[in-house]
């Protein structure tokens, strides 16, 4: 005969494990420290300032 199983802990285990994982990921997704974000944003303006020094004309 089969064990009985209760639903209501399975439900919440399975929620909980979701959760988790959802969590991990936002972790991975969001957790950077503020020199990380300061680095990339440099990195970005200089590119730009770069690419916009290569410009010959203006198209207008």
């Amino acid at each position: 005969m089969a064990d009985v199983v209760n639903l209501n802990r399975f439900r919440k285990t399975r929620e909980r494990e979701e959760r988790a994982k959802e969590a991990e990921a936002n972790r991975v997704r969001f957790g950077r420290t503020k020199a990380e974000k300061q680095r990339d944003r440099m990195e970005v303006e200089r590119s730009t300032r770069f690419l916009n020094g290569q410009k010959l004309e203006d198209p207008t």
